[in-house]
């Protein structure tokens, strides 16, 4: 009998077990009964043990061996978080072949992109709607031999000779174990450490997404490193719900979860995420910069909705714990009158460690966290390098850095100038081996084995690492003030008002930004108000609106130099969204898409126009479309928009 790995006992090192597979089995070996995840259906919590979780992979493995599928053969995963999503990530890896995740909001021409250029022959889509836009998509994608199918609602109506029951493919897996019950042994001894396993999608800010070739035995490795970095215990509990293909839920929800023996806990909906994580009571919890400004932005209505006394006791708690956090200790006071309710109330009574990443988040939010007992820390990393490889340790956390690096990580800063700022560029053990069908994207990227991240930094005296933004997106106005529209960005969606900004002036005599508001809070305030609205468009355009989000641009504003100072706004009629090719899927503003398709709301900006005229069709995804007329008012904060170049970079950030 193989001697058990228990990381309880032993360091975060995998040995012989160097691929997914290959933990999957040890684990329901050593410790089948033991949970190894829960999805909620229904409102009930499902458990499914580590021996559940191997005989899912075991079935739908040997199953689709038996429709042909095998080694070096795509299987595509398309749905929210569930656990047929990981159970058919490893049964890819079982038979030798690559997986590939696809948002499950991607529209019809990402997911053929995706699927043609990963020759996928086999989709595991969670349900209906995914199955719709798979048919849809026809002869765009011959490729596809099998649609396995995982909820069975409303597809009875289908009579395709590519869809599959998943249950179906269950029946047929365990038939053929049965009678050859070495068929799954043999398999999982056959894996591959060293071929490629996963298909990862990079974030695409500047075009289509690249897709990232990553190792089995070089990913688990670096899960290894993440986790002396952040420690995991046996049973702690890990809610998904950031979208499985990102590179960041794999480490967690897969990686991590195979080596540490987490609990991943899959929730219901996305609108009953924060319901949800609170009755698992998480050890420590993944999310994105968005949802925690959307957290912020929650607490902060909730007090816009409360009485007199409990808003100042709200503040007076506040301001002693921003107090005792600036002297490197917690307030008592502040923990009895708020922190451990607020906590409480969040699903943060249990946590252990809470991370950030996939983009930048605003020191103000990130000190808002720290200061109600929430142990955040920022994460820095590339899909490319494996995720993550450098961290605040919990010990040492810097608002303004992104932490040190892993110890199986080099970074340094190249082509640095006078004060240390230069191109960030890094090695680890996880990094990826290419891009698919596309060498030459990986030869501008990695030289002499060194990834160029394209993010400017640097490193502070205390060795963590500030990244400043990317460096095709620094900027300098007309008068050579350089400024980073990324870090006054998260400042401004520090605002519960604001849901996303946009920060212009590139070769332009001052800055101005593109605002959307947080129609959740605003149309909340705006009742309080006693203003009358029909929908995002009209509210967006109301005076008291505007004169409401020119007041928190000012407070941004107050703490920046005056030349990096916004002078101008628009408050935009919709919001961004990633279907209209505004925002990538994991959040991030895709600035050449903004400059061509609002060019004219940016050129009345610096025409001085008081107001932009807009006609304009917004398609939705159902294929319907509604027209927009509506005249946006620019709204003017400096009459002296020409600044002096007197502050440099490095003193805003």
């Amino acid at each position: 009998m193989t001697q058990p790995y228990d990381v309880a006992r032993m360091p975060f090192d995998t040995g012989a077990l160097d691929t997914f597979p290959k933990l999957l089995r040890h684990n329901a070996l050593h410790w089948p009964n033991e949970v190894a995840m829960r999805e909620k259906e229904f409102g009930i919590w499902n458990e499914f043990s580590w021996a559940d979780y191997r005989d899912r992979v075991k079935w739908m493995a040997l199953g689709l061996k038996h429709l042909g599928i095998g080694r070096d053969d795509t299987i595509a995963l398309l749905g929210d978080n569930r656990p047929e999503w990981v159970w058919g990530e490893l049964a890819a890896h079982t038979l030798g072949g690559f997986s590939i995740g696809i948002y499950q909001d991607s529209l019809h021409e990402e997911v053929a992109f995706l699927i043609n250029s990963s020759a996928t022959k086999v989709v595991i889509a969670e349900d209906e709607e995914q199955c719709d836009k798979l048919l849809e998509l026809e002869d765009q994608i011959s490729g596809v031999e099998y649609i396995v199918y995982c909820d069975p609602r409303g597809m009875r109506k289908y009579d395709d000779k590519r869809l599959v029951d998943v249950e179906d493919l269950y029946r047929l897996g365990r038939d053929l174990d049965s009678r050859e019950p070495s068929a799954f042994d043999n398999l999982v001894d056959a894996t591959d450490p060293d071929k490629v396993a996963i298909y990862c999608t990079t974030s695409g800010t500047t075009s289509k997404p690249k897709i990232a070739l990553l190792q089995g035995r070089q990913f688990l490795s670096h899960c290894a490193a993440y986790l002396r970095a952040d420690p995991r215990q046996p049973g702690d509990n890990y809610v998904s719900v950031l979208p499985l293909p990102w590179i960041m839920e794999q480490v967690y929800a897969v990686g991590q979860a195979l080596i540490a023996r987490l609990v991943i806990n899959f929730v219901e909906e996305q609108e009953t995420m924060m319901a949800d994580l609170r009755e698992i009571g998480p050890s420590f919890v993944l999310l994105a910069p968005r949802v925690w400004e959307q957290i912020l932005a929650d607490v902060q209505a909730r007090m816009m909705d409360s009485t007199p006394l409990k808003r100042a006791l709200y503040d007076f708690a506040m301001k002693r714990a921003e107090r005792a956090l600036a002297q490197g200790k917690p307030s008592r006071l502040a923990e009895w009158l708020l922190m451990k309710a607020l906590r409480d109330r969040l699903g943060f009574s249990f946590l252990k460690s809470a991370a950030t990443g996939g983009a930048a988040m605003g020191p103000d939010t990130f000190r808002f966290f720290q200061c109600i007992g929430v142990p955040l820390r920022q994460l820095y990393g590339q899909t490319e390098m494996g995720g993550a490889y450098v961290i605040h340790p919990a010990d040492d956390v810097d608002y303004d850095s992104v932490g040190l690096p892993f110890d199986n990580a080099e970074v340094k800063v190249i082509n640095a100038d006078s004060e240390g700022l230069g191109e960030v560029v890094a090695k680890t053990e996880g990094m990826f081996c290419g891009y698919l069908g596309n060498d030459a994207a990986y030869a501008e990227d990695v030289r002499e084995g060194w990834m160029h991240t394209g993010d400017a930094g640097y490193f502070k005296d205390s060795g963590h690492l500030v990244v400043i933004d990317r460096i095709k997106d620094l900027a300098h106005t007309s008068a050579g003030v350089q400024f980073s529209p990324q870090y006054i960005e998260n400042k401004l969606k520090f605002s519960s008002f604001i849901g996303e900004a946009v920060i212009l002036g590139n070769d332009r005599p001052y800055l101005s930004a593109i605002l959307c508001i947080r129609y959740a809070i605003v149309s909340k305030w705006a009742e309080r108000q006693g203003l009358a609205f029909t929908n995002y468009t009209n509210l967006a355009g109301q005076p008291e609106v505007y004169a409401k989000l020119a007041e928190e641009v000012e407070k941004v504003n107050a703490s920046l130099p005056p030349a990096q100072q916004i002078a101008k706004f628009v408050l935009l009629y919709k919001e961004l969204d990633a279907d209209d090719g505004e925002l990538t899927r994991t959040r991030k503003v895709r600035r050449g898409v903004i400059a061509d398709k609002y060019g004219d709301i940016i050129e009345a900006i610096y025409d001085d126009a008081e107001q932009v005229e807009i006609d304009t069709v917004i398609r939705f995804q159902d294929g319907s479309q509604s027209r927009i007329q509506t005249q946006l008012p620019v709204e003017t904060l400096r009459s002296d928009a020409n600044a002096p170049r007197n502050d440099s970079l490095r003193r805003a950030s």
